[in-house]
């Protein structure tokens, strides 16, 4: 059940911590773009782009691109950025679905694929490796 925007006040002030309220409060947040939603998990995170960018395996050029919002980004370069980003698979499924895309369904191999490995911790290079090696096209 969404919170209302008083009981949405009433956790900030009580916190000690704003991390404390932002992890608490985070799908309360309401953003105009996907550049805000991602910009969000950067700072929550406490993550740098550049670091991002390379764990997502995203050339460097197209990833600040859509960092930036200058580019719309394909459903499969949504889910690189989600794993550079360490998203869980909630804040994953969200993300797709709040940029128009599908989200993961468990019923398709190669999406059930990229949750486990999402659900897993893998590395996309290693979720790609196993993709490659069940017959489906890899992330990319």
């Amino acid at each position: 059940m969404k919170k209302s925007t008083d009981d949405i006040l009433e956790s900030l002030k009580s916190k000690e911590s704003l991390d404390e309220f932002l992890k608490e409060n985070e799908g309360e947040f309401v953003f105009d773009t996907l550049k805000d939603w991602i910009e969000f998990y950067l700072i929550t995170k406490k993550l740098n782009k550049s670091d991002v960018i390379a764990a997502s395996g995203i050339g460097r050029e197209y990833g600040y691109q859509i960092i930036n919002g200058t580019r719309n980004p394909s459903r499969d370069k949504l889910i690189m950025l989600c794993f550079g980003l360490r998203l869980t698979l909630e804040q994953t499924q969200n993300l797709l679905k709040y940029a128009g895309f599908g989200e993961l369904y468990s019923k398709n191999l190669r999406d059930a694929v990229i949750l486990f490995g999402l659900t897993h911790g893998f590395s996309i290079i290693d979720l790609n490796i196993i993709l490659v090696d069940k017959g489906l096209e890899e992330l990319k």
